[in-house]
């Protein structure tokens, strides 16, 4: 059911893949609120997914590829999607993650470097470039949204996860960091979402994925939340509900992040 709760309101989505993606599922709801969007994703992301399927559901959106660590590429971006809209943009969606250790099954301890700093680069930093490339171009209005996917690995340790832990602390700093700058200076918003562990291409990628999620939805009083879950959530900070929140890294999961132990938890500890 649609509230239009974002008609009128133009942006860009970064880094739907296929239909399992959260990506993919902010899209959608994001069209059956109003918005109109531009989906991008890196070149080779591109011809992998099914996007332009994504891009004909959602009124013939635009796709335009962009490597998220390329200023040139975003700078681009930004530019034909103020064209194609006539004007600048209200929200962006930074669902933008990669690690070459975790999915060659690095141990944190045995860090592949150069690898380590792409995934910080991709993971993390491209926040900032697409902040800064905005920022340059005056591409959003004032009281635009920026919303970036984030877990709880920055905060505590989940082993596997690896290097990923330390591009969303980054990530995470960025937004409250640049989440300042634009705020004081456009009234732009910016957050991050810390979403409970999700069945996507990308999150299936992490070693012992399925007995994780088993354990979060235990540990979890609501349950975990699910991408179509998110997708209502971004949505929601994309709209003028939202407007006074900014720098700030909100848990949607369920309660996972605030519960020390569930019955359900100790139950499944019994002899």
């Amino acid at each position: 059911m649609s509230n239009n709760l974002l008609k009128g309101k133009k942006g860009i989505i970064f880094g739907a893949l296929d239909e399992k993606s959260i990506a993919w599922k902010t899209a959608l709801r994001c069209y059956e609120e109003g918005a109109q969007f531009v989906l991008t994703n890196a070149p080779v992301a591109l011809r992998m997914g099914e996007i332009n399927k994504l891009a004909q559901q959602c009124g013939n959106a635009p796709v335009i590829g962009a490597d998220v660590t390329n200023m040139e590429d975003l700078k681009a971006l930004f530019e034909k999607s103020m064209e194609h809209f006539g004007g600048k943009l209200d929200f962006v969606l930074h669902s933008v993650g990669m690690s070459l250790n975790v999915r060659k099954g690095k141990s944190y301890t045995e860090l592949n470097y150069e690898w380590n700093q792409k995934t910080l680069d991709i993971s993390a930093t491209s926040l900032h470039r697409v902040l800064r490339t905005a920022w340059d171009l005056d591409a959003l209005n004032e009281w635009s949204s920026v919303v970036a996917l984030t877990y709880i690995a920055a905060q505590r340790v989940f082993p596997d996860y690896s290097e990923m832990a330390d591009a969303k602390s980054l990530l995470e700093s960025i937004t409250r960091t640049f989440g300042y700058y634009y705020g004081e200076k456009k009234k732009v918003r910016v957050n991050t979402i810390s979403q409970s562990p999700t069945v996507t291409t990308a999150g299936s990628g992490v070693k012992g994925f399925d007995g994780f999620i088993s354990y979060a939805e235990k540990m979890s009083p609501l349950g975990n939340a699910t991408a179509d879950d998110c997708a209502n959530y971004i949505a929601v900070m994309f709209s003028d509900y939202t407007r006074m929140v900014t720098m700030q890294n909100l848990f949607h999961d369920g309660g996972f992040s605030f519960t020390g132990v569930t019955t359900a938890v100790i139950d499944s500890m019994k002899p």
